[in-house]
């Protein structure tokens, strides 16, 4: 089954308390930060840290978000990353596909192509406007997926961030259209005020609809509810079974639509439900009762 991303948690490199409980959260993936959560003077530490803390596995994937590529720390970043060997890299700041390049670059050298997938982060004006050729770096680069990044979006262009978000949803479409094109995973930006619990629920539901797979999240109690909103409920699932179980009669056999339940169901409604049914499934390995 392909891996779900309904929850992605930051947890600073530079902790090694957070990070040790990290290895038992239910999250679907842990990004270790060392960039905007590691203080500059605390860069060296996280970094060790970092080495320390995945010499154990985690119960999910790793993925480290390293500083930006123009950054002082970059480089030592990126060296440091690779020697830990996680599952995937988050790249702060991408504003083209060749910034992805020079990582993709680093990866072959280390012989790490094969193993550590890469995530861009879309959190400037040049990211938005080339969307197009950042997602389709993952033709020749293992390019798993976009994270969004509204805070940095919102300080960049001056747009004042509100609680229905939207001024922000053509940002979070094109980040969908471009996702999509490519295969791609797309994870929602955090929500800074991990107190709020309405304000989650309201954020991973409105994510969810707009296409997203998961959000990126800043807090464990956040989890629970990036998990649930972001899986398939049990009447989708029920209805997804009742469609493909319809197509799959001897009648059907062929047919391009049906008549189902006094509607008319085409075959792009058995592939979305096959999709649904298949994530269904990979949320349940992940998840076993």
């Amino acid at each position: 089954m392909p891996p779900v991303f309904r929850s992605l948690i930051y947890v600073p490199a530079d902790k090694p308390r957070a990070l040790a409980k990290a290895r038992g959260l239910a999250a679907d993936a842990i990004i270790v930060d060392l960039e905007d959560a590691v203080a500059p003077d605390s860069k060296e530490d996280a970094r060790e840290a970092l080495r320390e803390a995945l010499a154990e596995p985690f119960s999910a994937p790793v993925i480290v978000r390293i500083n930006g590529l123009a950054s002082e720390w970059a480089t030592e970043d990126l060296l440091a990353a690779l020697a830990a060997r996680p599952d995937g890299l988050l790249i702060p700041k991408v504003e083209s596909a060749a910034d992805l390049e020079r990582v993709g670059d680093a990866l072959d050298q280390a012989d790490a192509l094969d193993r550590i997938s890469l995530w861009a982060m879309i959190e400037t004006p040049k990211a938005l406007l080339n969307l197009p050729d950042i997602a389709a770096s993952s033709e020749k680069l293992p390019l798993k997926g976009v994270v969004l990044g509204l805070n940095d979006l919102a300080k960049e262009t001056g747009v004042r961030p509100a609680e229905d978000r939207g001024a922000f949803l053509p940002w979070m479409m094109s980040v969908i259209a471009a996702a999509r094109a490519y295969g791609l995973v797309a994870i929602d930006g955090v929500l800074n005020d991990f107190g709020d619990d309405a304000r989650l629920e309201a954020e991973c539901e409105q994510a969810r609809a707009l296409g997203f797979d998961g959000k990126s999240l800043i807090h464990p109690r956040q989890i629970d509810t990036a998990n649930r909103i972001f899986a398939p409920s049990a009447e989708e699932i029920a209805e997804a079974e009742t469609i493909v179980a319809a197509f799959a009669r001897p009648e059907h056999a062929g047919k391009g639509a049906i008549g189902l339940e006094g509607r008319m169901v085409e075959r792009l409604h058995l592939h979305v439900a096959e999709s649904l049914l298949a994530r269904a499934r990979a949320i349940a390995d992940r998840d076993p009762a």
